[in-house]
């Protein structure tokens, strides 16, 4: 196949990127600049100039291919509901030229609205986006295309990993170093799921081969990785002191991550792997934590 990737470039997409070169398949990645599209020659894909602010590039790019991957995010969290929002558009756009043919549409998806304090499953809708979640407007979106008889399914990921980079994790370890302590709230006891960006990789080729409308995918790996964990070894890492933070002194803390290290959102991903037989064999969040270069 040939596949349109965005966020080609990025953590999970350049991984996926590899992952379909492995598998065979072409990739056209969408490239914002001359160091995007050096980079995409050297893993052997193909380049398209463009970028997800600019709507026609991205209605050219999934044009003439037989399924696109759609990985690209505004990663800028103090513009969060709107950066959703655009979200919202792009994954219209990408869909508009494939309306009336069987090429899959793999959108990227998180987490972070599962209900807290239950093993959340693929059956999980989200709320919706009017009531508060804005990342829920992606499965919304999503859920627009398959109502257009276009093969659109989602992929969620969680706290994603390996020993060079830790996705949202990044965060903590830098408010550690600027804090001085590894914090977590309360007892900590808040779960996260997680998973290697190689084995999420896969799941998004094995969804592009053979995924099914509508469906959701969940790139679970750790089910759910306690905070009070995550802490001690951000604190180990960076030889500082692993703390408590009380959930009023949250804010104060964390801002704007509060409401992120405050979730207890366990997750599974039993009906992915049964459907697409998805087995992933990676090492564990905890692991390559600890493998981290900290310095």
């Amino acid at each position: 196949m040939r596949v349109f990737v965005t966020g080609a470039t990025g953590f999970v997409g350049s991984a996926v990127v590899k992952e379909l070169r492995a598998a065979g398949h072409q990739v056209l990645g969408l490239a914002r600049s001359d160091a995007a599209a050096a980079a995409l020659k050297a893993a052997g894909a193909q380049v398209h100039l463009g970028s997800i602010e600019d709507l026609q590039s991205l209605r050219d790019g999934a044009s003439d291919v037989d399924g696109v991957i759609h990985t690209a995010f505004n990663h800028d969290f103090s513009k969060y509901v709107e950066n959703c929002a655009a979200d919202r558009h792009v994954i219209a756009a990408l869909g508009s030229v494939l309306i009336g043919t069987d090429r899959p549409l793999v959108i990227t998806t998180g987490m972070t609205f599962l209900a807290e304090g239950r093993l959340g499953t693929e059956h999980d809708a989200p709320p919706p986006s009017v009531l508060g979640p804005p990342r829920s407007a992606t499965e919304e979106a999503t859920t627009a295309l398959v109502s257009q008889q276009i093969r659109a399914m989602v992929v969620r990921l969680p706290q994603v990993h390996d020993p060079l980079k830790q996705g949202f994790i990044s965060f903590l370890i830098a408010l550690a170093r600027e804090k001085g302590i590894a914090a977590y709230v309360g007892e900590g006891l808040q779960r996260w799921p997680a998973v290697h960006v190689s084995d999420a990789a896969v799941l998004y080729r094995l969804a592009l081969e053979k995924g099914v409308a509508g469906h959701r995918y969940h790139a679970v790996h750790d089910q759910g990785v306690a905070l009070r964990d995550i802490a001690a070894c951000i604190g180990q890492g960076l030889k500082l002191p692993v703390v408590s933070v009380t959930p009023e002194k949250a804010a104060e803390h964390f801002g704007w991550l509060a409401p992120f290290v405050a979730m207890d959102i366990p997750a599974s991903s039993a009906l992915t792997r049964a459907e697409l037989g998805w087995n992933p064999s990676r090492p564990s969040l905890l692991s390559d934590l600890g493998q981290f270069a900290f310095a």
